[in-house]
């Protein structure tokens, strides 16, 4: 039996965050929840996690791609698997996703076996 993943979930609305944390705690992982851009960087490098769930577009100081440049920029965390959630699903927005370092992207809606066929998907690669 694998041991349980540790996942943060990066998303300003309160909605979407708790449904996603459901769906994925439904498959056994410690699943984290910040509501910024800031708090969910202060909490990668706090908890470590095994994959990060980030909403593009956040309130604040720091966006998702920043979020994401910072991750990458940062040895001790840089491998973390970073999932995109976004609404924008325009093709410049994916390329600007690739480039701040995001290991692969959903767009809203998604389904939540989209979600959870992707994170394992990660999750199977970096064990």
């Amino acid at each position: 039996m694998n041991k349980n993943k540790i996942i943060l979930v990066v998303e300003d609305q309160p909605d979407l965050r708790k449904l996603v944390s459901l769906t994925l705690d439904y498959g056994g992982h410690e699943v984290h929840e910040a509501d910024s851009g800031a708090q969910g960087l202060r909490m990668i490098e706090a908890l470590r996690p095994d994959l990060v769930l980030l909403d593009v577009m956040m309130p604040g100081e720091l966006d998702g791609i920043q979020v994401c440049e910072r991750v990458r920029a940062h040895p001790a965390i840089a491998a973390t698997p970073i999932v995109f959630l976004t609404s924008r699903s325009q093709l410049q927005d994916l390329e600007l996703g690739q480039l701040a370092g995001a290991n692969a992207y959903l767009t809203k809606p998604f389904s939540p076996l989209q979600l959870i066929e992707t994170v394992e998907s990660l999750l199977a690669a970096g064990s």
